[in-house]
């Protein structure tokens, strides 16, 4: 099998771009950025498949690796957050150090050995895809590599109960249901525990924010209004606080002080016409 031109300038190509989303991938500072490199890599690795005469293959990739197992690493990654500084912090003392030497010593078996190594002319699959590329795949899985798929599985449904035992915690209590959470409810009705949503903080004509309590039908401030951070921290503020004195009151509503005007029996009050007043009263 001769490589065209053609296969040439995508390998190189690809080769080029695949090298770069791996460096990203080892020096992205958020673990996002670090998957969607993992990605590309991964959707260049299938189309290599697929122009290396194994289409079953590169579909595979992209559907089970790319689609499924990376989509989930990224679903995962933007829903729970990962903070970057997490990955900086060390554990235990020297260990950056220490996966340093480690991956040098490994880059230099690598290096050595792609440097002693005969690779031999490239032959199509031909022979190999001759009852299509599946069948051809799996009789070489599971048939020369059969060992090696079967550890393969059992490593990975290990590694799938080690997560659920990990991520696995110990009720302490029943389950609460809804069922448990209304007698709850209707057992604290007589502590004085409201069985209705609370009721929204205080709107006045100046003022409508959270530490302002709401008043009741009977104009008396309710204090479980106020959320409870506010109450503890001593935040919360009284209905008086927010309208203020009663002189200040006075003075915007154009009223006369304290003492002359609503307070003094000699000062008659103002009665304002009713519906029944006739129209020769009124004038």
């Amino acid at each position: 099998m001769t490589t065209t031109s053609g296969e040439a300038a995508l390998f190189g190509i690809l080769a080029t771009l695949m090298v770069i989303a791996a460096l990203g991938l080892l020096f992205a500072k958020r673990a996002v950025h670090a998957a969607m490199c993992v990605v590309f890599v991964m959707i260049c690795l299938a189309i290599l498949y697929v122009a290396n005469e194994a289409p079953f293959l590169g579909i595979v990739q992209v559907v089970v690796y790319t689609g499924a197992v990376m989509m989930l690493f990224l679903f995962v990654l933007m829903l729970v957050g990962i903070d970057a500084a997490d990955s900086l912090t060390e554990t235990i003392k020297g260990q950056r150090w220490i996966g340093i030497v480690f991956g040098a010593g490994l880059l230099v078996v690598l290096v050595s050995v792609l440097a002693s190594t005969d690779l031999p002319a490239a032959v199509g699959l031909e022979d190999a895809n001759a009852n299509t590329n599946p069948t051809g795949l799996a009789k070489i899985l599971f048939g020369d590599y059969v060992i090696g798929m079967e550890v393969i599985g059992v490593l990975l449904v290990t590694a799938a109960l080690a997560g659920l035992v990990l991520t696995h915690r110990q009720r302490l209590g029943a389950r609460t249901t809804q069922r448990s959470m209304a007698a709850e409810r209707v057992a604290a009705l007589p502590e004085g525990r409201l069985l209705t949503p609370l009721p929204a903080p205080g709107v006045y004509a100046q003022n409508n924010a959270m530490d302002t309590p709401a008043l009741g039908p009977d104009g008396q401030p309710l204090e479980h209004s106020v959320p409870r951070v506010l109450r503890i921290r001593g935040q919360q503020r009284t209905a008086a606080e927010v309208l203020g004195s009663e002189e200040t009151l006075r003075s915007h509503l154009g009223l006369p002080a304290v003492g002359t005007a609503l307070d003094d029996p000699q000062i008659p009050a103002i009665d304002e016409p009713s519906d029944h007043t006739s129209t020769e009263e009124r004038d």
